[in-house]
């Protein structure tokens, strides 16, 4: 085999590696964020970053949904959300998000319009 050959046989196998180790770390990281385990009594639904080491937190606990500041310096409750209140937006929170290969193929179909 010479040499060109060698290297574009190379190259392939790089891509692959990368596209392989992308798609599992969007894989652990969707199941970090969000995601409701089964099984466990105090759920973290979402989270949004406020500013540098500052964020909100939404929590349930059981039947009960909780609205968490957190700062270097403590967590604090913001606010706490009826059952009627919850169910209005829960909904949208516990929505699939789109796995790696599906958000990369809409973003190919996407390039492939242009």
């Amino acid at each position: 085999m010479n040499s060109s050959a060698l290297s574009l046989l190379w190259m392939f196998a790089i891509i692959i590696l990368v596209l392989v180790l992308a798609y599992a770390s969007t894989r652990l990281l969707a199941n970090r964020g969000g995601v409701m385990q089964p099984g466990r009594h105090i759920q973290i639904l979402e989270q949004q970053l406020l500013g540098r080491d500052q964020k909100l937190a939404l929590a349930q606990v059981g039947g009960r949904w909780f609205l968490l500041g957190a700062t270097p310096s403590g967590i604090s409750l913001v606010a706490e959300f009826t059952a009627e209140e919850a169910a209005s937006w829960q909904t949208e929170i516990q929505e699939e998000k789109p796995s790696f290969w599906e958000a990369f193929s809409q973003i190919m179909q996407e390039k492939g319009r242009r």
